[in-house]
């Protein structure tokens, strides 16, 4: 037994779950869901297997069902529980909870009625696959999954071209090669990237290179499993000489040296005094 039972504090507990391994729970998580009065999941069937693995005995408790389709009805019962003075314990099918998953509006209602929210931290998909890819780590932007459409799809893609961080995608084994193409595309084919599946699972395997190496490997060797792609984030834009002095004569037009190169240089990220010398040329040009 690695679990034991304790007093919880009535309140609403997210409950991280493995992403693959099954021994990758806490302690703290496995006495949580020994001692919750109500137990939730977003896959019942999954967590139900989890504590028979664990030996983490149900004692008559039901797992409520609690998913994007049974949500309103399910969260209802789950803060009356609350108000009652219960602790209730909600666990996502893998990973941490509301990472791309269902319960953020149940977080929400029970902290605006005053209940105590917490969680029993753990795996994490994002985490792992930020751990394991060899990009920065210092930021990063969790993007969750990209639309199903391909103009969507690239025009998402778009906004977040010069994100400052590291990007993160979950992906499915049937889209992953479209989506890595439109990446190429929209990002660069030579950004720097990592395709990476079934984390902690026998079959993990992380494949790293450019955007341009994943997409073509994406069609010759498909990946299967539970996927999380992983992107460089942007290199500094080179900015011609020659669109700058175009910007500046157009701005010269508009107002004085001073004006011109304020506007200038925040156009083009660049240092003021730079272009304040470009416009005094320009000016007595």
């Amino acid at each position: 037994m690695n679990h034991q039972k304790v007093r919880l504090a009535a309140g609403l507990y997210f409950v991280a779950t493995p992403i693959g391994t099954a021994r990758d729970i806490t302690l703290r998580a496995l006495d949580v869901l020994a001692s919750a009065d109500v137990i939730a999941a977003e896959d019942t069937r999954s967590l139900r297997h989890l504590m028979e693995i664990h030996g983490v005995p149900l004692e008559g408790r039901r797992i409520v069902s609690y998913h994007d389709y049974s949500a309103e009805g399910a969260r209802k019962r789950l803060l009356d529980a609350l108000a009652e003075g219960q602790s209730v314990a909600y666990a996502s099918e893998a990973g941490m909870p509301l990472i791309a998953d269902p319960g953020y509006d149940l977080s929400r209602a029970a902290g605006e009625a005053g209940h105590l929210v917490t969680a029993a931290p753990g795996a994490s998909a994002v985490l792992t696959a930020l751990t394991l890819a060899g990009l920065p780590t210092d930021a990063f932007f969790f993007a969750g999954f990209l639309p199903n459409a391909k103009a969507a799809r690239r025009s998402r893609l778009e906004t977040l071209r010069m994100v400052p961080g590291t990007l993160v995608f979950y992906e499915s084994p049937k889209r992953v090669a479209a989506s890595l193409s439109d990446m190429a595309d929209v990002l660069g084919p030579d950004r720097p990237a990592a395709l990476c599946r079934e984390l902690t699972k026998k079959f993990e395997e992380v494949r790293r290179g450019s955007l341009r190496d994943l997409a073509e490997s994406a069609v010759a060797d498909p990946a299967r499993g539970e996927i999380v792609l992983v992107v460089d984030r942007a290199g500094a834009e080179i900015v011609k000489e020659s669109d700058v002095e175009e910007d500046l004569i157009a701005a010269l037009k508009q107002g004085s040296v001073k004006d011109a190169a304020d506007l200038v240089s925040r156009m083009h990220d660049m240092p003021r005094r730079k272009v304040y010398q470009m416009a005094l040329k320009l000016a007595k040009g």
